[in-house]
C-alpha cells in the first residue's frame, strides 16, 4: 500500500466523507444534510440545559445521544444482527456486536426502563399534599384534556387510532409513560413521541407560562392558599396499596406503571425500607435516567427524524401538552368560583404529570405575582395526580386499541 493509498483509505472513513451517500434509488451522491441539522438542534438543547437551567438532568443525556448519533459515521447505534431492523443483519454478528446506545435502547424497547423511572418517582414522591386536598385529583383529570385533543386530531389527519393514541399520551407530559404505551401500540413512531415527551417535559418552564398567563387574571393569580391539614402516617402507608387494587381491578393494563410507582411510594412511606427508598431515589434512578436519555436521544437520527410524519408527530405533541395546560387552568379558574376565591387557578397547570417541574412553575409564578406566595405544596396535589391520571389514561388506551 503505497501513501496515496493510505491517503485515500484516511478521507474515505472520515467523517467529512460519510456525510455524504449514495442514494439506492437514483445511484447518486446524497448529502446528509439532516444529519448536520440535528448536530445543530443538540447543541441548541445543550445551550438551554446548561445555561438556562431547563431540567438538565433530562436534557443533557437526550441533547448527548442526540449529538452521538448524528456524528457521520457513529457506530453507537448500529444494529448489526438485525434485532430492530432485519434489513440491517449481518451474518456472523452478535448482540453485544451492536452499538453500546442500541443495547441501552433495549430497556427503552422492553419498557424496562419506563417502570424502573416510575419505581423512583413513586419513591420521591410525597402523596401527602393529594391525601390533604382530594379535590386535587379533579384537576390532574382536567390535565389529561391534551390526551384526548391531541387523538381527535390526529385521527382527522390520517393517524392510525394507535398512532393516535400514542401522539395523545405526549400531552400527559409523562416520557416513561409515552414509551410505555407507544411501545404497544406504535412502535414505529417510538423515537418521535418519545423525544417529544421528553423535550416538552424540559422546556415547561417556557411554554407554560403564557398559557397561564393568557387564561388568568391577576387577582386569580395573586391568590394565597390556605395550609393544608396534616396527612397521618397511616393514610400514607394505606394510599399506595388502595389505588393499585382498585386500579388493577378496573384497568389490569396500567400495573407494570401503577405497580412500580405505588411500590416505590410505600419503600418510601412505611419507614422500614430507608435503604431501598434511598437506592430507588438516587442510584437506581440516576442510572436509569442516564441510559434512558442518551437512548432516547439516538433516536433522533437525522435522516428519519427530520420527515414530515415525525415532524408533525413533533407538533401534534406540542398541541396536546398546551390542550393539558389549558384543561388545568380551566379548572382551576371554575374551583376558584365555586370556592369563592380560595383556589389559585396557576395550581392547575401543574395537573401535567412532570413531577415536579410543572408545580415548580406554579410556584414560580404565583410568587411572581404576590411575593412570598407559597403555592408549591398545593400545586403538588394536582401534579402527583397527574401521574396517576396519564397512567390511567395509557391503560385505557391500551385496553381499548391493543391488540
Amino acid at each position: 500500500m503505497n501513501f496515496i493509498d493510505i491517503l485515500r483509505g484516511l478521507w474515505e472513513s472520515s467523517g467529512i466523507a460519510q456525510l455524504f451517500t449514495v442514494s439506492l434509488e437514483t445511484g447518486e451522491s446524497v448529502f446528509l444534510w439532516q444529519n448536520l441539522v440535528m448536530i445543530g438542534v443538540a447543541f441548541l438543547l445543550l445551550y438551554f440545559a446548561i445555561f438556562k437551567g431547563c431540567e438538565p438532568l433530562l436534557l443533557v443525556p437526550i441533547a448527548f445521544g442526540m449529538l452521538l448519533v448524528n456524528l457521520p459515521g457513529s457506530p453507537i447505534f448500529h444494529d448489526s444482527v438485525g434485532l430492530f431492523d432485519p434489513a440491517n443483519a449481518v451474518a456472523g454478528e452478535h448482540w453485544y456486536d451492536m452499538g453500546i446506545i442500541r443495547i441501552f435502547y433495549m430497556g427503552v424497547k422492553s419498557s424496562v426502563f419506563p417502570c424502573l423511572i416510575f419505581l423512583g418517582i413513586g419513591a420521591m414522591t410525597d402523596f401527602g399534599p393529594l391525601l390533604a386536598n382530594p379535590s386535587s385529583l379533579l384537576l390532574g383529570a382536567a390535565a389529561q384534556l391534551g390526551i384526548s385533543m391531541a387523538f381527535f386530531i390526529a385521527i382527522l389527519l390520517g393517524f392510525t387510532p394507535q398512532e393516535a393514541a400514542s401522539i395523545g399520551i405526549i400531552g400527559g407530559a409523562d416520557g416513561p409513560t409515552a414509551i410505555y404505551l407507544t411501545s404497544r401500540l406504535a412502535q414505529h413512531i417510538l423515537p418521535g413521541v418519545t423525544i417529544a415527551a421528553y423535550s416538552y417535559m424540559a422546556l415547561i418552564p417556557f411554554i407554560q407560562p403564557p398559557l397561564m398567563k393568557l387564561l388568568t387574571t391577576k387577582k386569580e393569580r395573586e391568590v394565597k392558599m390556605a395550609q393544608t391539614r396534616k396527612v397521618s402516617k397511616t393514610e400514607r402507608i394505606i394510599f399506595p396499596v388502595v389505588v393499585l387494587v382498585l386500579t388493577a381491578f378496573v384497568l389490569p393494563d396500567t400495573i407494570p406503571l401503577i405497580g412500580m410507582l405505588m411500590f416505590g411510594n410505600l419503600l418510601r412511606e412505611c419507614a422500614v425500607t430507608d435503604r431501598l427508598s434511598d437506592t430507588a431515589q438516587n442510584a437506581l434512578m440516576n442510572i436509569v435516567t442516564i441510559m434512558l436519555g442518551v437512548s432516547v436521544g439516538a433516536t433522533a437520527i437525522g435522516t428519519a427524524f427530520l420527515a414530515k410524519k415525525t415532524l408533525l408527530i413533533i407538533f401534534l405533541g406540542l398541541l396536546a401538552f398546551s390542550f393539558s395546560t389549558v384543561g388545568g387552568v380551566l379548572l382551576g379558574k371554575l374551583m376558584y368560583v365555586i370556592t369563592k376565591g380560595r383556589i389559585n387557578p396557576l395550581i392547575g397547570s401543574a395537573g401535567v404529570s412532570a413531577v415536579p417541574m410543572a408545580a415548580r412553575v406554579s410556584q414560580r409564578e404565583g410568587a411572581k405575582y404576590l411575593p412570598g406566595n407559597f403555592l408549591l405544596m398545593h400545586a403538588m396535589g394536582p401534579n402527583v395526580a397527574g401521574v396517576i391520571g396519564s397512567a390511567v389514561m395509557a391503560g385505557f388506551l391500551l385496553m381499548v386499541f391493543g391488540e
